[in-house]
């Protein structure tokens, strides 16, 4: 039953309820939209470009060799230092040669001994040929003679080789430089023994000119023939550039001598071998430095910064502009690099803007703050 004391309490706690209510709303926020990210984007470039072709290859020595004694003694000159540049017949060591003349004497006397007893025997063997020729003497008297002649003469043949191969061995006691270039420093001291082709002594190695030895693929390999028109890399692989590990360019062009006969099996690569000048011997055995071939001209050819470009897990893709402003990840398939630019083969078109700086923090969606960038920004970010 209704009475007025329940309707005051029904009147009041509704009037509770909106309070209560109001309250609620009244500490909501409303959700706001998170500000743009701040990026810098790049149209991507349309023109004709020159491709060029880099591969990583090592300076290597023309020639280089392991210098080892010929004959065994201890080293009692040294006419060298570690590092010097050497000229083709340099004297570089001396091993003690007293042993090498006493056997050089000795084989002297003994090939003059036998050289007075083939006289000798020559001698009785004219005389018995012309006892024979009188019938004085028997056949088998001349036919001894004739034979120790013969044997004489073959014993100073002996004696002769035996002087030939002593006056060799004192000579090999002075050893030199077998070609122009410089030696390491890993050279032995006075004093050290060395055994006659086992020892070595120290390793020289050519400097002007060098090889720098790289290697590719066999698409490249048969991509550069065809722009050779079938000819062989020694005709299409000249003027070559080198850029040093510090980023410098050297200032001298090479060019292909030596290609391999065939394919690694492990790597199915071929290996070619670069000549370059070295007058200042500015490059030196060991050094890596990039080899720069130049390619085709590709017309039209669609360009981006390198830095723009993102790769993760096997895949490569760039972050663009898209409608509105949004972040947008579009995947790519880059081709050669061109300095610090890089060719786009698939994914973008002319009208694309890529994001160059600030793609870290706009995945996508994300709306975009975009500051355009200009060419000629690249050169100068590159130089800081």
């Amino acid at each position: 039953m209704f009475t007025p004391r329940s309707g005051k309490f029904f009147f009041s706690l509704s009037a509770m309820v909106v309070v209560i209510a109001m309250a609620g709303c009244g500490n909501r926020q409303v959700s706001q939209a998170p500000p743009p990210v701040k990026v810098k984007a790049m149209q991507v470039i349309k023109q004709d470009t020159p491709v060029t072709y880099e591969y990583v290859g090592q300076v290597i020595a023309k020639n280089e060799v392991q210098i080892r004694a010929k004959v065994s003694g201890n080293i009692v000159e040294k006419m060298v230092n570690g590092g010097d540049k050497i000229a083709q017949g340099q004297p570089l060591f001396r091993i003690d040669c007293r042993q090498y003349e006493a056997t050089l004497l000795e084989s002297q006397a003994q090939l003059v001994q036998s050289e007075v007893t083939l006289t000798n025997s020559h001698q009785d063997a004219v005389r018995y040929q012309k006892l024979a020729d009188q019938q004085a003497i028997a056949a088998q008297v001349l036919d001894t003679a004739l034979s120790i002649e013969r044997q004489n003469a073959a014993l100073v043949n002996v004696n002769r080789a035996r002087v030939q191969r002593a006056e060799a061995d004192l000579q090999d006691t002075l050893i030199a430089a077998p070609f122009s270039g410089r030696i390491d420093v890993n050279d032995l001291s006075t004093g050290s023994f060395v055994q006659a082709g086992q020892t070595t002594i120290a390793t020289l190695s050519t400097v002007d000119p060098i090889f720098v030895q790289f290697s590719m693929s066999e698409n490249e390999y048969l991509q550069f023939t065809h722009l050779g028109h079938g000819t062989s890399p020694t005709a299409w692989g000249n003027n070559l550039q080198l850029m040093l590990s510090d980023g410098t360019q050297y200032p001298l062009t090479g060019h292909i001598e030596q290609v391999d006969r065939g394919l690694a099996p492990d790597t199915a690569t071929l290996t070619l071998k670069a000549a370059f000048v070295n007058p200042e011997g500015l490059l030196m055995p060991g050094m890596f430095a990039r080899v720069v071939a130049q390619g085709e001209l590709r017309r039209d050819a669609l360009l981006i910064p390198q830095r723009a470009v993102q790769q993760l897990l096997g895949k490569t893709f760039v972050t663009i502009v898209g409608e509105d402003n949004k972040a947008e990840p579009r995947p790519v398939k880059m081709g050669p690099r061109v300095g610090n630019l890089w060719v786009v083969e698939e994914g973008l078109t002319p009208a694309d803007r890529v994001i160059v700086e600030g793609f870290g923090k706009a995945p996508s969606g994300t709306p975009l703050n975009v500051e355009m960038m200009d060419p000629s920004e690249l050169q100068i970010a590159a130089k800081k």
